[in-house]
This record gives structure tokens, C-alpha cells and sequence, in this order.
């Protein structure tokens, strides 16, 4: 009992020797926490600091990449929901892909000072306003990187193989051809003028028989037309059998004699050449010594028998008077309008094709012959001459024809099909395939166009192969990548 209240007592004093000790330490960290010896309010102020930094610099990378477009109207492109400026549509959030490596960046793009939100890859004029488009704040630095200028070759774009049989894509290779302007009309054939003959006489007298007797009687020509009896052509027959009689005498005479009696016949036989007797006709008078009654007409030239006079047999007749009529159909004339601005392509000797309904499936060769030095001021026209053959005589005056001519505009030309071309206004623009599913809009200079293909003066090179089908979606899509990447590289800087 003597040795436990001591014990006690000893607990007692180290209870309040811990208590005591704990308040001092609460003391002591209470009074560095309040003075802050080491500065640690401060590097937590600035880590919280940096992370909301870093946090803020995210969203607004987020939000930089979050664009808005029309769907009607793809070149307005802005960084926050509205309505499209143009149409008045709700803008729908773009899709912003990243650009796939080597793609070239655009130089410039344009944009609206009025209207910011139009970003264009090439310069003209504003859609909402009508401005000038200017170039876009930001977009010149590119160009000292020796990327290619917008306007030759638009960035690259690359399509999954599986999308480009989706979109249907077609190529086809720039090749070398020889380009054909055609030029087609109508006409209508017509008689030959230089192959139309008129039978008259240049005496009087009486027809007493005639070969032809119908009209469309076909002849030849030195065939036989008529006889016709002239007391003129038989008083000149006996002077020349005179002459030539009394010449005979002479023939043992000197020089002057003998050349006054031959000057009698030559006379003589020359009054019948001028009466377009025949030279053998004469000949036979002077060798038999014969006078013929009648004499024939024959026929100058052949043809068929136009034109006749009715009752011809036993008609008198006198000199210029039209008997007959002979047009030679196997070559007729074919008259044609082309219009003036077609007339440097058209001359003297042009060949085209000439097509009838009446000969389906065949076609004939005809050649100018003549242009008519006047334009018509109603419809500016001129009126062509040609020259087409008839060999077969199936051809009628007075046909309608197809005439097409094919004269050569470009030989060995560098082409494309005109279909591939993109005509943008102030450029024209062609899809190259790069390979690989690349695609590249190029921008390029054209010349003549004939046949469905169009010449390439520059811009592309021999077997390069192009986008005939879809290079309507490949370009939008590579102005659309264009403006995006532009718009954001204009508005990193500003950023930072």
C-alpha cells in the first residue's frame, strides 16, 4: 500500500509534461504557417497559376479548331455558330482534317475588308458586297518558304482508294492529237453554169429534122442534134468548091497566082468555120466536091436535154435564137451560209463532207469554189460556192445537204477532254492525279477546242494523268483546305 501512491504521482507528472509539450508544438507550426519563413503561398500561387494557364491555352486551341460553314456556301468559314451572310443559313460546324504531309500551304488568301468571314484562294470580288477582294492578313509569310503560288497548283488533296470509286472518279492521260474545227450548214445544189451549153445558129434557115425529142434526153458530146437547111450555107458551098477548083488550075503557076486562087478557098472554108460548121464537114465538101442540101448541128457537149423549143422540126430559125438547152449533171453546185466569224477558217479550195437524207449513210466530197465578197447585214452571213461531183447522176438540183467542214486548227497539240476543265471565270483549273489517291488542282492556260478536247498551252506536260469525272469535289475540297489552313495560320500569331 506504501509503494502505489507513488506510482500514481509519477503518471500523473508525465501526462502534463506531453500536454504541455503538444501545445508548444502547435505554437511553433501555427507561427511558421502564419509567417511563411519559406515563401511556399507563393510557388503554390504559381503552380496553380500555370495550370490554369496551360488549361485556358488548350480551349483556346480547341477553339480554334472548331470552325463554322455554310453548307450552301463553303467559302464562308467562321470561328463561332451565326447565319451564313449570303443565304442566311445556319452555320454547321466544320470538320477541320489536318493537312496530310507535303502539302504546299497557299500563299495568299483574299478576303472582303467589309466582310471578313470570305476568305477566297484567289482574288476578285466579294459575294455579299460586291468589294474588291484584298489579301488576307497573315497569308504573305508563306510565300518566303518557295511554296508554289495558288495560282499554278492548289495543296494536294488525298482521297481514300474506296471513296474514289464511291465519287465514281474517271482519268484520262494529256495526250498529242491534231485538232479539227468543225463548222456545219445547210445548202442546196444548183446546175453548173460552167457545164450548161445553149444550141443556137449563126445563120437562117429551116429545121427539117431533129435527133433529140424530148426533154431530159441524154446526149453526148459530137452526137447529132438537128438538120438544118440554109440557102446561105449552100451558096458558101459552091464558092468553095469553086475556089478550090479553080486553085487546082494554078498549081504549076507562080507564087502570086497561085496564092490570090488559094486565098479564094481559104475564104471560103473560113465563113463556114465561122458558122461553126465542122472542119470535117468542110473538108468532105472540098475532097468530093458536093453540095449538101442541109447541114447537121451537133452537140457541143454532153448532157441532158434541158430546154426545148416545141414544133422544132420545120421551124424557121435565125441566128441567136435557143433551140436547145444541155446541162452536164456530173458535177453540181452546191450553195451554202456560214457566218462571218467562221470565214478565217473557210477558203478558196476547202474541202468538207457533204451528207444527204435521200442517201442515207453516205457522204460525197465537195470542194469551195467560190465566196461571195459580200456579208448578208440581215444574218450576217456569207455565201459559199461549192463544187460537188456526180458521177453516178444521182444527185438532183434542188437537194437539201448537211455540209460539215474540218479544218485543221492545232497539229499535234497537247489536250485534254473539255470535260475535265474547270472554268472558274478569270482561271481554268484541271485535277492532276499525283498517285496514291493524291490529287492536285493546277491551274492552266488553254487554246484552241474541236472534236470534245481542248489544247493546253501550259500547265501540264505530256502523260500526265488528269480528273475527268468528281474534279468538281476534289477542287472545292482543296479551296476548302486552302481557306481553313490559311484562316488559321492568319489567327496563330496573334495567339501567342
Amino acid at each position: 500500500m506504501k509503494n502505489t501512491q507513488p506510482d500514481q504521482s509519477a503518471s500523473a507528472g508525465s501526462t502534463r509534461i506531453g500536454t504541455m509539450l503538444g501545445l508548444v508544438v502547435g505554437v511553433v507550426l501555427t507561427a511558421f504557417l502564419l509567417l511563411d519563413p519559406l515563401n511556399l503561398h507563393g510557388l503554390d500561387e504559381r503552380l496553380r497559376g500555370s495550370t490554369a494557364d496551360h488549361t485556358e491555352h488548350l480551349g483556346e486551341a480547341a477553339l480554334e479548331t472548331q470552325l463554322w460553314t455554310c453548307g450552301m456556301h463553303p467559302n464562308v468559314i467562321q470561328d463561332h455558330p451565326g447565319t451564313c451572310p449570303i443565304c442566311q443559313m445556319d452555320l454547321v460546324p466544320l470538320k477541320h482534317e489536318p493537312t496530310p504531309t507535303g502539302v504546299v500551304d497557299p500563299v495568299t488568301v483574299w478576303t472582303c475588308p467589309m466582310h471578313p468571314v470570305i476568305a477566297e484562294p484567289e482574288a476578285g470580288e466579294c459575294p455579299i458586297c460586291g468589294m474588291d477582294l484584298v489579301p488576307a492578313e497573315g497569308a504573305g509569310p508563306h510565300a518566303e518558304h518557295g511554296a508554289r503560288p495558288a495560282a499554278e497548283s492548289g495543296p494536294e488533296v488525298v482521297i481514300d482508294r474506296s471513296v474514289v470509286q464511291k465519287m465514281n472518279v474517271r482519268f484520262a492521260p494529256v495526250e498529242r492529237r491534231n485538232l479539227s474545227r468543225r463548222i456545219s450548214t445547210v445548202g442546196s445544189l444548183d446546175y453548173d453554169e460552167e457545164r450548161m451549153v445553149s444550141i443556137t445558129t449563126r445563120y437562117s434557115g429551116f429545121i427539117e429534122r431533129v435527133f433529140v425529142n424530148y426533154v431530159g434526153q441524154p446526149v453526148r458530146r459530137g452526137d447529132p442534134l438537128f438538120e438544118v437547111y440554109s440557102p446561105e450555107l449552100v451558096q458558101t458551098q459552091h464558092e468553095l468548091i469553086a475556089a478550090a477548083s479553080y486553085a487546082q488550075r494554078f498549081d504549076d503557076s507562080s507564087g502570086d497566082v497561085r496564092a490570090r486562087a488559094q486565098a479564094l478557098v481559104e475564104a471560103a472554108r473560113t465563113r463556114l468555120e465561122y458558122w461553126e460548121i465542122p472542119a470535117r464537114q468542110v473538108a468532105e465538101i472540098e475532097d468530093t466536091g458536093k453540095i449538101h442540101r442541109t447541114l447537121t448541128v451537133f452537140a457541143p457537149a454532153g448532157g441532158l436535154v434541158m430546154q426545148r423549143i416545141h414544133g422544132l422540126d420545120g421551124m424557121a430559125i435565125v441566128p441567136g435564137m435557143e433551140l436547145l438547152h444541155i446541162a452536164d449533171l456530173s458535177s453540181l453546185l452546191l450553195r451554202a451560209e456560214v457566218y462571218e466569224h467562221q470565214l478565217p477558217w473557210l477558203d478558196i479550195g476547202s474541202k468538207a463532207e457533204v451528207t444527204f437524207d435521200y442517201l442515207p449513210g453516205e457522204a460525197f466530197s465537195g470542194r469551195v469554189r467560190y465566196i461571195e465578197p459580200e456579208v448578208s447585214p440581215e444574218t450576217r452571213t456569207v455565201t459559199l460556192t461549192l463544187e460537188v461531183p456526180n458521177p453516178s447522176g444521182r444527185l438532183r438540183v434542188g437537194m437539201f445537204a448537211t455540209v460539215n467542214f474540218a479544218p485543221l486548227e492545232a497539229v499535234d497539240a497537247l489536250t485534254v477532254p473539255s470535260q475535265a476543265v474547270i472554268h472558274s471565270g478569270r482561271r481554268n483549273i484541271a485535277v492532276v492525279a499525283l498517285g496514291e489517291g493524291r490529287f492536285a488542282p493546277r491551274e492552266i492556260v488553254l487554246g484552241a477546242e474541236a472534236d470534245g478536247f481542248v489544247e493546253v498551252v501550259d500547265g501540264l506536260s505530256d502523260g500526265d494523268q488528269i480528273v475527268v469525272s468528281a474534279q468538281f469535289l476534289i477542287d472545292s475540297e482543296s479551296n476548302l483546305r486552302a481557306a481553313i489552313g490559311s484562316l488559321l495560320a492568319a489567327r496563330s500569331p496573334h495567339r501567342h
